[in-house]
């Protein structure tokens, strides 16, 4: 075994490898920090360079940009509540309350931190854990991605700060715009109205820059005033990181299991880590009411899950070929271009490049600190710079980034739509995160729906008879009937004061 990872670190330490890491951190940095550019395209971008790469010097170029994409997205969710990825998007209105309250260095501080906790914890998972966590995921059939999804649903009301009945509401409309086109398990074109753009459906990278940066640039365009950023020179990006390590142990924890169990889960990705680690973090807290008003503890644990899922999302991947994610799936094309075909004999007959790719995501985690402050301190520029100088640039940005995804121009529309949507829902209380959540996970719950009905012959008893999903039938339902539970239990206690008075 030492000769193996002697032969691993060699592997790692050739110059082209290291140049490879380093660039490809930079360039993941940029592009995840640009509205609408998500990790994914960061990666699928870098394929045609990897056709020139040694097959160690290509894998590390997927793996640096992916890592540093995901942690850059929150850069402009806290100072300018835009997220730049969709794993960003479950915690940016905290992110963005601390730079309210004259603290971004801290939410920048928290977000590169405990994002390079993370993702070192789901690459020690990945070490260890790697058989037994791959035979897992393969254990998970239609009924268990069912409910998984349906839970991921239900984090809509667990993290709304209005009302949860608003809350439902917007994850509906969510759903609604889910159904959109023909890519269903009927393959019946649905709210297509004749276009043929529609057909495709409504990607949910435009849906959410519109929602998120447009209807920002039109409420800071509407407000009289502008808004009371903190315009001075951020102070030590990672001051209090030490303490708030040793304070907040336990959500550092729960995301890490989190995120490495929803990253070994083909399909569900660090997008939903994030959002089922951020409501779990409001549940289980003892201070609840202090989410969204610019709280560490959700970011912590928020943060250190979709990093953590990242890396066990390669468990599937290089085990078995199955993509966990929409990056690693773009991984296993390069890891079959170079040679490194995925299955159980590569831990065995090329058991030094395993090593290999474990040593690059340590690498790449610990290398995330330095630049990503480097970053942060760039980006702080935009606090200083006046708003009517900002708002146009992040438009241009968002109508590229959107572009990108289809290269159409029906996609900057539909940015500009759910624009005018975002800013409309915020201006009336509901919260717009948890239509992007309806978007995003709707038709996730609807294939596995109607693939596991007929599976069963139209009978719904797996859903709750095997023993997976009968678990995750019981966390859904009890996500669910909590709103309700709640209401009860007020109505109780406030009977019970008066008795207590008369007393």
């Amino acid at each position: 075994m030492m000769s193996t990872l002697l032969e691993a670190f060699r592997m790692v330490l050739q110059t082209d490898v290291i140049i490879a890491i380093v660039l490809s951190s930079i360039y993941g940095l940029v592009v995840g920090s640009l509205p609408g550019l998500s990790a994914t395209m960061a990666t699928a971008l870098l394929v045609p360079v990897t056709f020139y790469l040694s097959p160690i010097a290509a894998i590390a170029t997927i793996i640096s940009a992916s890592a540093m994409a995901i942690f850059s997205g929150d850069i402009p969710g806290a100072l300018l509540r835009i997220p730049g990825t969709p794993a960003s998007a479950a915690y940016t209105d905290e992110a963005y309350a601390m730079t309210r309250k004259g603290q971004p260095e801290l939410a920048l501080g928290i977000c590169v931190w405990f994002s390079a906790l993370g993702g070192i914890a789901g690459t020690l998972s990945l070490m260890a854990l790697a058989p037994p966590l791959a035979e897992m995921a393969l254990q998970f059939s239609t009924f268990e991605y069912f409910w998984l999804a349906f839970l991921g649903l239900m984090c809509a009301t667990m993290v709304a700060r209005s009302s949860p009945v608003k809350a439902i509401a917007s994850m509906l409309i969510g759903l609604l715009v889910s159904c959109v086109g023909i890519e269903n398990p009927a393959g019946t074109p649905r709210f297509t109205f004749g276009l043929t753009d529609l057909l495709s459906g409504i990607e949910p990278i435009p849906a959410l820059v519109g929602v998120f940066a447009v209807s920002e640039v039109m409420r800071a365009m509407l407000t009289p005033e502008p808004p009371k950023l903190p315009y001075r020179r951020f102070g030590s990006i990672l001051a209090g990181q030490l303490a708030l390590t040793k304070q907040y142990v336990a959500p550092q924890v729960r995301g890490n299991i989190v995120g490495i169990i929803i990253g070994v889960l083909p399909g569900a990705g660090a997008d939903m880590a994030a959002w089922v680690s951020y409501s779990m973090s409001k549940r289980f807290s003892k201070e609840p009411e202090k989410f969204g008003t610019g709280h560490p503890e959700g970011l912590i644990e928020a943060g250190a899950s979709n990093n953590a899922s990242l890396a066990s999302g390669w468990v599937p991947s290089l085990l078995f070929g199955i993509p966990g994610d929409t990056i690693t799936a773009i991984a296993i094309g390069v890891l079959y271009m170079k040679g490194l075909n995925p299955g159980p004999t590569l831990f065995t007959e090329r058991a030094s490049s395993m090593y290999a790719l474990y040593i690059i995501f340590i690498i790449a985690n610990i290398i995330m600190i330095p630049l990503g402050i480097l970053m942060i301190r760039i980006a702080a520029m935009v606090l200083r710079a006046p708003r009517a100088a900002v708002m146009p640039v992040i438009i241009v940005l968002c109508a590229v980034g959107a572009f990108a995804t289809g290269n159409n121009l029906f996609a900057v529309l539909t940015v500009a739509a759910f624009g005018a949507i975002g800013y409309v829902m915020e201006r009336f209380g509901y919260p717009f995160a948890a239509m992007v959540l309806g978007i995003v996970m709707g038709t996730m719950v609807e294939q596995n729906f109607v693939t596991s009905l007929i599976k069963s012959d139209g009978s719904i008893l797996p859903f709750f008879n095997r023993p997976v999903a009968a678990v995750l039938a019981a966390m859904t339902i009890a996500a669910l009937l909590w709103p309700a539970a709640a209401w009860i239990a007020s109505l109780l206690s406030a009977k019970r004061v008066p008795k207590a008075g008369a007393a």
